[in-house]
C-alpha cells in the first residue's frame, strides 16, 4: 500500500467520524426531541418554530432604535429652566418648560443633574419635531406623596406619551413615595374601599424605546408599565419596594409587541414582571426576582373578557422567596388564549409554588362563581427549571375542565422541598409530555381521571 493511499484511507476514516459524531449530536437535540415526539401540538408547525428559534426576535431592535448618542444631539438641562432640585421645591414647571423645548428640537438631551427634584404628575407628551431624544437621568425624581396632587389623573405620576425613538436612562433614581398609598390600600386594610393608585413611570405608545441603568424604587402601585407600544429594550433595571407593599408589579406589560428585558434585579410586594393582555414576543434574559409574586403571564380573562398573550420566552432568572415562582393565571368565563410559551434555565430558591398554571384564579373578596369558558393556555415549554420549594406542591397545573392546559412539555426539573424532601405535584385537566428527568411528576391515574380517561396525557423517556 503506497504512502498516498494510506493517507487518502486514514482522511476518509476521520471524515466517517466526523459525520457520525455530528449525526449524533444532532439526534440528541433536547428540542427537537420534545417538538417531534409530543402528541399534543398540532398547530402548522408555529409552536416547533417558536421552539426552535436560535435568533433572538429583538435582535433587529438596535438598528430599528437608531443612534442615541448624546454627542450628536442638543443638550438641555433642567436646572437652566428653574428647577431648584433641592427635594422640596416643587419642580413641575420646569420639566414643563424643558420638554416644551427639548421635544420642538432636532435631536435632542435632556439632563437632570445629580440632585433630588420633587415633580407632581406630569406627563412628557409626543409626537416630538426630534426623531430622536434621550432623558438622562443623573439625580432623583421625587414623587410628590400628597393625594389632591393626582386628582385630575389618579393612575399616573410620570408618563411618556406617543414619543418615538425615546431613550431614558443615566443610572438614577425614580422615586414613588409610595407608603401613603400603601397605608390607604384595601390590600392593606379590607375595611377601606379600594381605590386607584398611580403607576410610577408609564411609557404609552412609544415605538423604538430604550430604558436603562435605572433605580425604581417605593411605586405608588406598579412601577414601571409599557402600554400600547412596540420594539422596546430594557435593561438594568433595580425596583424595589417592601415585601407588603400592595400591587407593586417591578414591571407590567400590555400589550406591547417586541420587548426585551434583560439584566435586572426586582423585588417588590407583587409581579416581579407581569404580562398581560396584548403581549407579544417579549423575552426575559438575566432576571433576579424576589421578594414579590413570581413572574407571572396574566391575568387574563376578567370579567369575560377576551384576551391574547403569545411567543413570551423567560430564559435565565433566579427567583428567591417568592410567593409563586412562574406562573399563567387566568379568570374563569374569559376567552382568548395563552401560547407558545418558554420557562428556561430558572433557579429556584425557597419559592411556593415554583410551578404554576391558575385557570381558576379569582382575586376578589366574595368567591368567584364556577364559569364554562376559559382562556386556552397551550404549548408550554418548562426547561431546567431547578431548587427548592417552599410549599409541598411545588408544580400545580389547576386548569379547566371544560379547556384542558395542552402541549405542556416538561423536560430537566428538578425540584424539592426547602430543607430537603421530596416535593408534590398536582395536575388537574392537563395534558402532559416529559423529557429527562423531571421531579416533581404528577400522578398518571388522577391525570386520566380529572381529564375523563381518554388516553394517556404525557410520555416518559
Amino acid at each position: 500500500m503506497t504512502m498516498a493511499l494510506q493517507r487518502y484511507l486514514s482522511f476518509i476514516m476521520i471524515m466517517i467520524y466526523f459525520v457520525a459524531c455530528y449525526s449524533t449530536n444532532l439526534q440528541e437535540d433536547p428540542l427537537s426531541s420534545i417538538v417531534v415526539n409530543s402528541p399534543y401540538i398540532n398547530d402548522g408547525g408555529i409552536f416547533k418554530d417558536f421552539l426552535m428559534q436560535s435568533t433572538d426576535h429583538v435582535l433587529s431592535l438596535k438598528s430599528k432604535l437608531g443612534d442615541t448618542s448624546p454627542s450628536s444631539m442638543k443638550t438641555f438641562n433642567v436646572d437652566q429652566y428653574g428647577a431648584q432640585g433641592d427635594g422640596k421645591t416643587d419642580d413641575t414647571k420646569a420639566f414643563k418648560k424643558v420638554w416644551q423645548v427639548a421635544c420642538s428640537s432636532k435631536g435632542s438631551v435632556v439632563v437632570l443633574a445629580q440632585k433630588n427634584y420633587l415633580v407632581k404628575p406630569i406627563t412628557f407628551s409626543g409626537p416630538c419635531k426630534s426623531k430622536s431624544i434621550v432623558v438622562q437621568i443623573s439625580g432623583s425624581l421625587v414623587a410628590s406623596d400628597n393625594p389632591s396632587d393626582y386628582k385630575q389623573d389618579p393612575t399616573h405620576w410620570l408618563m411618556f406619551d406617543s414619543v418615538q425613538k425615546l431613550s431614558v436612562k443615566g443610572g438614577g433614581t425614580i422615586h414613588g413615595n409610595g407608603n401613603i398609598w400603601w397605608q390607604n390600600s384595601c390590600k392593606t386594610n379590607k375595611k377601606l374601599p379600594c381605590k386607584e393608585a398611580p403607576t410610577a413611570l408609564t411609557l404609552y405608545k412609544c415605538n423604538n424605546l430604550v430604558v436603562e441603568d435605572l433605580n425604581v424604587k417605593n411605586g405608588q402601585q406598579i412601577h414601571v408599565q409599557f402600554q400600547n407600544s412596540a420594539n422596546v429594550r430594557v435593561s438594568g433595571l433595580t425596583v424595589t419596594a417592601p415585601e407588603d407593599s400592595p400591587n407593586t408589579d417591578g414591571i407590567h406589560v400590555t400589550n406591547t409587541q417586541n420587548i426585551q428585558i434583560s439584566n435586572s434585579i426586582i423585588g417588590t410586594g407583587d409581579d416581579c414582571i407581569s404580562i398581560v393582555n396584548g403581549t407579544k414576543n417579549l423575552k426575559a434574559t438575566d432576571i433576579t426576582c424576589g421578594p414579590g409574586h413570581g413572574i407571572s403571564i396574566g391575568s387574563l380573562g376578567e370579567g369575560g373578557s377576551k384576551e391574547f398573550v403569545s411567543g413570551i420566552t423567560v430564559n435565565g432568572a433566579k427567583l428567591s422567596r417568592t410567593t409563586n415562582g412562574v406562573r399563567i393565571k387566568t379568570w374563569q368565563g374569559g376567552s382568548g388564549s395563552a401560547s407558545n410559551i418558554k420557562f428556561q434555565n430558572i433557579q429556584m430558591e425557597n419559592v411556593t409554588n415554583p410551578i404554576i398554571i391558575d385557570q381558576n384564579y379569582c382575586d376578589q373578596q366574595s368567591p368567584c362563581q364556577k364559569q364554562k369558558s376559559a382562556v386556552q393556555i397551550r404549548n408550554v415549554l418548562y426547561q431546567n427549571i431547578k431548587g427548592t420549594s417552599a410549599s409541598d406542591v411545588a408544580m400545580q397545573f389547576n386548569c379547566s375542565q371544560n379547556f384542558p392546559c395542552q402541549g405542556i412539555l416538561l423536560q430537566n426539573i428538578g425540584l424539592e422541598l426547602e430543607g430537603g424532601g421530596e416535593a408534590k405535584a398536582s395536575c388537574n385537566n392537563v395534558k402532559l409530555s416529559y423529557r429527562g428527568n423531571v421531579s416533581p411528576s404528577c400522578n398518571y391515574i388522577e391525570e386520566m381521571h380529572e381529564l375523563g380517561g381518554f388516553g394517556k396525557t404525557h410520555s416518559m423517556n
